[in-house]
């Protein structure tokens, strides 16, 4: 089994040759305490301007040299060191001197040893030197992954880590830029059926100028997580908005609630409370049945998932049940009590003095039970659109047309 060691540089010169020669020196334990057989080393100088790719050739009889003329980005270096090897793992690490290359036995190992997909070096530990801006910008991120996956990691960009070759075609593409490594983080931990393992690592300061920039690079950072988040789970952000604005909607009514159940009466300020609250109670059942649609379209679309409860346990359980429409008709049944009476009223005596948090909760009512039918209704054309893709993947391929030739005069 090879590994390829690939080592993005950028304007290196002070650290290039320590790396190079610490990688070199690496390979036998790599190949001594892991189950890999033979290692690869590849520098990509992503536009130099400085020394690093004259340093880097001296070492042209054992590594490989790629050079690019003009910077074309982090996650482009690797990804063309990568494309040039045909080793089964792929590893990289930073050139800054940051990471320890005897550190890829240990990720080796692990990957092979939990049959995972990608295995990083986490550097949110003990013995870690990152500067505390990047430890907490760092915290961050990782607490947001894990709050929108099925998978739980503490350090979403880090430059060392190991990639399963056969994993490629599910991970790409990826950014070419620095966003390279928090992208890979999120596919992973994103896609199903993709599993990642972290280890606890070294990390020493680095030698020379970071390239990292912590706002612009953040904001990088924090859009790949929301996008990826956005493209393979869609249902957890909107499922977290959604339980958000729920708990807003119950805080804002836990005041009006206790003070009717202790007086029998809602005082004529908390009118603001009874709209927002109806709002927030809208916008959280809106949310989570939009999160319900969204992770069906996803899995019928992306993933192939063909189970007509869209593998969202319960919601689905409730869109699917055929006692589902009960659930909107009591809704309604309910909203059209509370101000029946008023109707009537103001039908026979042309007006009406019933109170208005009544009309403020038969309007919460009804839309919940609007929202769940047209949910229910989207559910039904989901379902036969399944049926339909079901019959078609289990039609034949059709047989490719042969080739004609052109007899030559």
């Amino acid at each position: 089994m090879k590994l390829l060691i690939a080592i993005p540089a950028l304007n290196e010169e002070a650290s290039i040759q320590n790396i190079i020669e610490r990688c070199l020196d690496a390979r036998d334990t790599i190949t001594a305490c892991s189950p890999v057989t033979e290692v690869d080393i590849t520098v990509v100088s992503d536009g130099s301007t400085d020394r690093t790719v004259e340093l880097a050739r001296a070492y042209a009889d054992r590594v490989e040299l790629i050079v690019f003329d003009q910077n074309r980005g982090y996650g482009a270096a690797i990804k063309e060191a990568w494309s040039r090897s045909d080793a089964e793992l792929l590893g990289f690490l930073d050139a800054d001197g940051t990471c320890d290359p005897v550190f890829f036995s240990e990720l080796c190992t692990r990957l092979e040893r939990d049959q995972t997909d990608v295995a990083l070096g986490c550097r949110i530990n003990a013995d870690s030197e990152m500067p505390r801006l990047r430890r907490i910008g760092n915290t961050l991120f990782a607490c947001l992954l894990t709050a929108v996956s099925s998978q739980r990691v503490r350090d979403t960009a880090s430059g060392m880590r190991v990639v399963r070759r056969s994993s490629l075609p599910e991970l790409l593409p990826l950014p070419d830029g620095l966003h390279f490594t928090p992208a890979m983080s999120a596919r992973v931990m994103l896609v199903d059926g993709l599993r990642l393992s972290e280890v606890d690592m070294p990390y020493h300061e680095r030698e020379g100028q970071s390239k990292l920039r912590a706002g612009r690079d953040g904001v990088r950072f924090l859009q790949v997580i929301l996008q990826t988040a956005s493209l393979y789970r869609p249902s957890r952000l909107l499922g977290l908005l959604g339980l958000s604005c729920l708990a807003i909607a119950v805080a804002l009514m836990v005041i009006p609630s206790f003070h009717y159940l202790t007086n029998g009466s809602l005082e004529e300020w908390m009118i603001y409370r009874f709209i927002l609250s109806d709002l927030a109670g809208i916008s959280a059942c809106l949310l989570l049945c939009t999160a319900y649609v969204t992770r069906r379209i996803v899995d019928l679309t992306l993933f192939f998932d063909t189970r007509t409860s869209g593998g969202v346990g319960r919601c689905g359980s409730l869109f699917q049940s055929r006692w589902f429409w009960a659930v909107p008709l009591v809704l309604l049944a309910l909203g059209a009590g509370l101000v029946v009476y008023s109707f009537v009223e103001r039908v026979t005596t042309g007006v009406t003095y019933e109170h208005w948090s009544r009309f403020i909760a038969m309007s919460f009512l009804f839309a919940v039970g609007l929202i769940l039918s047209v949910t229910r209704v989207i559910d039904y054309f989901l379902n036969l659109v399944t049926g339909r893709l079901t019959y078609l993947r289990t039609l034949p391929a059709p047989a490719a047309e042969p080739e004609v030739s052109t007899p030559v005069p």
